[in-house]
């Protein structure tokens, strides 16, 4: 059998390494800024570009896509090459991949604090990064397919298999989800409306979650554990079934983020049905991992590779074990809106994919330079410190989250509610907030001191650039004799065929639950009272999704008693027909606003957005105003009465035309009124543009009394 020589490409991971820590240390600290500005509101510095409406949206893309999608690159290319005992296939499409990635995160921190947004979660970036996203993707799963081809590796290894889940999935859901008409190089208007638009956001969001913070590492699992610990993975045929049984069953769950909400129950049901099932591979991917370290626990205590793993299989293992949990009606009733949200997200976030990224890196890099681990003592302080870091975080933040869903539906016996003032609650929590920004700091301390540690074993070694290897030529159709004839074997030799049966997996769900919805018009049941926003409504509420309004209020009253009595009638479908994108929030840090239209004055609402403070005291609330400087970019008018006219909305021929006179009209009386009511301000002002749509929210239909402010 004539063997071959060649090279692993080691450049191309360790450049992804050193991009995943610098931008980690980006993200991090983005968010522990996000982080305190929630309880001390001047840390917003009074600047439209690191007020929390706009750095948020920056911290969740940096962590995500900047430190995680690196790390899964730089694991990934590792290990696929020793896997299919070959180079990767094209250096110039790693090095596009390496630096077309690194450049949209650029575009990524110069755009959000522009506010340049869609608002849609973990979906922000406008639609020229989009398609720059998917040129790269392509681009990488290029690269990889063409790994997989020219193998020397008859079967996959179950890491390729989670390797090429999450690249045909994450394509398929990031063109799905990014169906978007251009108004200009930074404004689009969403393809989908309301609540199909909410549908198929949380089916990306969700399952962005199952396929990029998920998938890649469970394959990265499989490489690097079995690797660290010098033993084969505990159970072959429990990998199987772990694999097929999670990537047809995630993709259903993306409704559970929309329970009691305006989707069809229908919908809300399969999400619910799907989540609870995701416990069992979950699990099943977990007690793998973790068996994997069986007769090994006495090296855990030695190894802090081994302490990163460990920890990092447990924190999955508890995160999707509350990931079904939250998705039970009754559990999510409380806890929808919440900080336990947060506790949750960040534990999977943190353990999960930290503390991995962690232990990979800690692997990784002694292999790279050809050297040892600088300090294991370091290595092991850094462990304590996130693990501290992590509890820090997360238990202050499900104390948070249980208290604000106990004060939201608590009553009186006489039947009122016992905290009517949102901001009660919000004053309630502050001190779990100050913990959780304590935690965040040891979190990134500890980042510190593996970048400390990483440099000083590089320095003690020399880059393995071109490392060489050999193995065997692949013979076409060889199988040895005696060989393992395992009915799975057979698709592992196949990669086309295996791509191909897990592109039909994660298609299903989706399809039954997403073209139902696009296509079935009783889905959404429409409201004849409902009309479109006038353009100087439409304006302001493009304002408000540049300023990031959406991640701390939500435009969804459930169908709860403590919810309409606090905010009014509750939601209805046909109430979001006009809405690209829909605003439904998944946090209330302020109350929702579904209802606030004609609440309060317009005085109040100028008050309250320059001085956020002077009308409702404590409140944690930025100022805003530049709203009351910057004047109202009216050139665009007319092309967005066309772009929401071409998405159905029943704007009547021509009034484009006529847009802008109507826009100063309204504009003209908002102004006067303030006037008169002693705050002088120009009808061209931001401001103006986004009172008026604050006070057209949720007066289409006929109103129930609110109870309280």
């Amino acid at each position: 059998m004539q063997v071959e020589n060649f090279n692993y490409d080691n450049r191309i991971v360790r450049n992804f390494i050193i991009a995943s820590v610098v931008f980690g240390v980006v993200g991090m600290l983005v968010g522990l800024i996000a982080a305190i500005q929630l309880y001390y509101p001047a840390f917003n510095f009074n600047l439209p570009y690191t007020s929390f409406g706009r750095i948020r949206p920056l911290h969740t893309n940096a962590v995500i896509f900047a430190f995680v999608g690196n790390a899964i690159f730089a694991g990934v290319y590792y290990s696929l090459q020793r896997l299919c005992k070959a180079r990767l296939f094209s250096d110039f499409l790693s090095n596009f991949h390496f630096w077309g990635w690194q450049l949209i995160i650029l575009a990524a921190a110069i755009t959000l604090p522009l506010g340049l947004t869609t608002s849609k979660e973990y979906a922000e970036l406008e639609w020229p990064i989009d398609i720059a996203i998917a040129l790269v993707w392509v681009a990488f799963g290029a690269n990889m397919i063409g790994t997989i081809i020219k193998r020397r590796e008859r079967h996959m290894y179950v890491s390729i298999w989670f390797y090429l889940a999450t690249f045909v999935t994450v394509a398929v859901l990031h063109i799905v989800n990014s169906f978007e008409l251009p108004i200009s190089w930074g404004k689009s208007y969403m393809l989908y409306a309301g609540v199909q638009d909410a549908l198929v956001q949380w089916w990306y969001g969700h399952n962005a979650v199952a396929f990029f913070l998920t998938t890649p590492y469970l394959g990265m699992m499989y490489y690097y554990l079995p690797k660290a610990v010098n033993r084969p993975v505990y159970s072959y045929k429990l990998s199987i079934l772990h694999f097929w049984t999670l990537i047809f069953l995630y993709i259903w769950a993306g409704p559970h983020h929309l329970l009691y909400s305006s989707l069809p129950d229908w919908a809300q049901s399969l999400g619910v049905v799907f989540s609870v099932m995701l416990i069992a591979p979950s699990w099943g991917g977990m007690i793998n991992g973790l068996l994997t370290l069986r007769g090994a626990w006495d090296r855990v205590r030695d190894e802090p590779v081994l302490k990163f793993f460990a920890v990092g299989v447990t924190a999955y293992g508890m995160a999707t074990f509350e990931g079904p949990l939250l998705s039970l009606k009754n559990v999510n009733a409380i806890a929808h809106f919440t900080d336990w949200i947060v506790a949750h997200v960040h534990t999977g976030a943190l353990g999960w994919n930290g503390l991995m990224t962690f232990g990979m890196f800690y692997w990784l890099v002694p292999k790279i330079y050809g050297t040892k681990l600088y300090s294991k003592s370091l290595a092991n302080t850094h462990f304590w410190i996130s693990t501290l870091g992590i509890l820090f975080y997360a238990i202050p933040m499900y104390w948070s989250g249980f208290a604000q869903g106990m004060m939201w539906k608590e009553f009186l016996p006489e039947g009122m509610l016992k905290y009517p003032n949102f901001l009660e609650t919000t004053l309630q929590v502050i001190p779990m907030h100050i913990m959780r920004s304590i935690g965040g700091t040891l979190f990134l301390s500890g980042l510190f001191v593996m970048i400390y540690n990483l440099m000083k074993t590089a320095a003690q070694g020399k880059l393995i650039a071109n490392e060489a290897a050999s193995a065997p030529a692949l013979e076409k159709n060889y199988v040895p004799q005696g060989a393992n004839t395992y009915w799975h074997k057979v698709f592992e030799r196949k990669p086309v065929t295996f791509t191909m049966l897990t592109i039909v997996a994660i298609l299903i769900g989706g399809m039954v639950e997403i073209i139902p919805m696009l296509t079935i018009k009783s889905n959404v049941v429409t409201i004849s009272s409902v009309k479109p926003y006038t353009p100087l409504e439409l304006q302001g509420r493009d304002i408000y999704i540049r300023e990031g309004c959406v991640s701390c209020h939500s435009q969804m009253i459930r169908p709860f008693r403590s919810e309409t009595e606090r905010y009014g009638e509750y939601s209805k479908a046909g109430e979001y027909v006009y809405d690209h994108p829909f605003l439904w929030g998944s946090k209330r840090t302020g109350p929702d606003l579904m209802r606030l239209g004609c609440k309060y004055p317009d005085s109040w609402h100028y008050n309250h957005m320059v001085g956020p403070r002077s009308m409702s005291p404590g409140s944690i609330m930025p100022a805003y105003p530049w709203l009351v400087e910057n004047d109202l970019n009216t050139s665009n008018t007319a092309d967005k009465i066309n772009a929401m006219r071409t998405l159905g909305v029943p704007y009547e021929k021509g009034f484009e035309d006529k847009a802008e006179a109507h826009l100063m009209n309204q504009a003209k009386k908002i102004a006067e009124g303030l006037t008169k009511d002693g705050y002088p301000v120009e009808a061209n002002k931001e401001i103006i543009a986004l009172i008026a749509y604050m006070q057209r929210l949720g007066t289409d239909i006929k109103l129930s009394k609110t109870a309280s402010k």
